[in-house]
């Protein structure tokens, strides 16, 4: 999703597949870059947000145009519990995923009356590779010796490195396809989706709690 041509390949391909129709859009490229954000160099930021964000933007930007000359279509958003609350060394993933999820609320707004609706999907702890690939992100992106969180760092590469479920309530993948099954099928998909635990717990704090009760929290996590 970093490379604009890929994606604009992916589109001509699609469209010629489905003969000219796409009925569903979900994206679902992303990835994490761990990390403090006073660690965090303009060049790795701008890559997550290459991927996260803008890779997301120009595809969903090419489909708009098909789903409303055809006249329907939904486009759903895999964004995180992440895009709710922040939480500490997730400062890049927290940046894309607040940002994904204005540009997705602002959207739904825009196409009112086009007949596409807009749909964001609140995982949380949901088993797959992303941590995996967050702690390889970590160790080529992050100098974690020379840094004053170096002490933290060595907590966090633990759980990054740790088999399985690093966090309870964990649920298998199968946990947000079938969000996204509803958002696909029903009459009326819901603006959000929550999945896991956690999202359901943090999006009523966040309503409920003040800012620095909240942080608290958060900083505890």
């Amino acid at each position: 999703m970093a490379d604009s041509a890929s994606i604009q390949k992916a589109v001509k391909d699609a469209l010629v597949l489905a003969d000219n129709q796409i009925d569903v859009l979900f994206n679902n490229a992303a990835f994490g870059q761990p990390g403090a954000v006073e660690d965090l160099s303009r060049e790795v930021l701008k890559f997550q947000f290459e991927t996260n964000v803008f890779g997301t933007h120009e595809l969903t930007n090419l489909l708009i145009p098909i789903m409303r000359k055809q006249g329907h279509g939904r486009i759903i958003y895999n964004s995180s519990v992440l895009g709710l609350v922040a939480m500490t060394y997730r400062g890049a993933y927290n940046a894309s995923k607040f940002a994904l999820e204005g540009l997705a609320d602002t959207l739904r707004l825009e196409l009112h009356g086009s007949n596409i609706s807009v749909s964001l999907i609140e995982p949380g702890p949901i088993l797959s590779n992303f941590r995996q690939n967050s702690f390889a992100l970590y160790k080529k992106n992050i100098a974690a010796a020379d840094s004053f969180h170096k002490g933290t760092y060595k907590a966090m590469e633990e759980r990054l490195q740790k088999e399985g479920a690093a966090v309870p309530f964990t649920l298998p993948a199968k946990a947000v396809t079938d969000k996204v099954v509803h958002a696909v099928e029903s009459d009326c998909p819901k603006i959000r989706y929550y999945v896991t635990f956690p999202t359901y717990l943090f999006a009523f704090l966040k309503r409920i709690l003040p800012n620095s009760w909240l942080d608290n929290l958060l900083r505890r996590v």
